[in-house]
């Protein structure tokens, strides 16, 4: 055998590689989910569906705008547009399933009434700008991504897109519950 052959034999074993962290499942909520996990009802419920939900990390969520929506009889009537005040609505709402789904899925036997209630407020926007007008027919995609918390409040970036255009995006701050 050579020398290097031998000291290739003699070293020893690499240290095992520490298995990565396992990945947290994405989950899936429809209309019906969403209004078990949030008080919120018409006409103030802005999320139609939440998608790619990572429990109280991440997660889409899709606004189908309408008409019918009952803010556009005055938002101009003759030139309807949904006003940022809602599309920052929606987007809280998707904060708020991010934050449920991490409460149902660490807490065995809370359900979804019990989490609903645990749905805190909106604190704070800042930094919000708005990009696209959004006109009913159009599809609001809303994506959440919860950061630091700050004592009782989280810091949370989010934007909102119509197909690949950026209608919104800014930074909330959220209370991260509230009192029954």
């Amino acid at each position: 055998m050579s020398t290097a052959t031998t000291a290739l034999l003699d070293a020893p074993a690499p240290a095992p590689v520490a298995a990565p962290a396992p990945a947290r499942k994405a989950l899936s909520y429809s209309s019906d989910d969403i209004k078990r996990m949030l008080p919120h009802r018409w006409p103030m419920l802005m999320i139609d569906r939440a998608y790619d939900v990572v429990p109280g990390v991440s997660g889409r969520g899709v606004k189908s705008v309408s008409v019918n929506e009952p803010f556009f009889a005055g938002h101009y009537p003759d030139h309807s547009i949904m006003p940022g005040v809602m599309i920052v609505e929606s987007m809280a709402q998707l904060v708020a399933v991010v934050y449920v789904a991490e409460i149902l899925e660490g807490a065995a036997g809370s359900g979804p009434d019990d989490a609903s209630r645990s749905v805190g407020y909106l604190g704070s926007i800042s930094n919000m700008k708005f990009s696209r007008l959004v006109v009913p027919g159009d599809q609001l995609t809303l994506e959440a991504r919860l950061g630091q918390r700050l004592g009782g409040l989280r810091q949370v970036k989010v934007r909102a897109t119509v197909g690949s255009e950026l209608a919104a995006a800014g930074t909330l701050v959220v209370t991260t519950g509230r009192k029954g």
